[in-house]
């Protein structure tokens, strides 16, 4: 288990992979729209942030579209959404690109949500989670799929502070709407 060393307040990282992409032809990568599954599915995400009372202060999403119009669409299920930051150097990242953004978060932010894509976002999860509860380690290391959300939890005085390890893998969820 992950340990209170006195390091600050409680903090949570909302980790979310895009929903399911479409792949028309001649669309570049960066521009590839959302799935009709992926268009059902960010909406029971949203839900499922709002139920397990896991909405963020800040949100940080990649610049792609899929990834973009999955936060439009998670957002559109709270009251007041928090602020969205979009940042380039979250599409395709590595672990260690995400994390350098990560790091520059403010410290007010107490929960931050960063939606992202595979594999980087799937690896940083392991890489942080110095444990996990139940069997969400083993989840997120058979699969981590679209509208996959993983939550770490961990104590800082500022994000900075969040390295390989330091936080608890709490849980694994992968939402899914229904179809008409």
């Amino acid at each position: 288990m992950i340990e209170r060393a006195g390091a600050g307040p409680l903090r949570r990282m909302v980790v979310l992979r895009h929903a399911k992409s479409a792949w028309p032809l001649d669309v570049a990568d960066h521009e590839r729209p959302l799935a009709p599954r992926g268009r059902r599915d960010a909406p029971a995400a949203g839900r499922a942030l709002a139920e397990a009372d896991c909405l963020p202060d800040l949100a940080l999403c990649s610049t792609a579209v899929r990834a973009r119009r999955t936060w439009e669409l998670v957002a559109a299920e709270w009251g007041t959404p928090p602020p969205v930051r979009y940042d380039r150097r979250l599409y395709a990242a590595s672990p260690a690109g995400l994390l350098t953004v990560v790091h520059e978060v403010s410290a007010e932010v107490e929960t931050l949500l960063l939606i992202g894509h595979n594999p980087g976002l799937e690896e940083l999860v392991l890489a942080l989670a110095g444990d996990g509860l139940d069997d969400s380690l083993e989840r997120v290391r058979t699969k981590f799929p679209t509208s996959a959300i993983a939550v770490l939890s961990w104590y800082g005085t500022t994000w900075q502070a969040l390295t390989p390890g330091t936080a608890l893998l709490t849980s694994v969820t992968v939402p899914r709407g229904a179809k008409n």
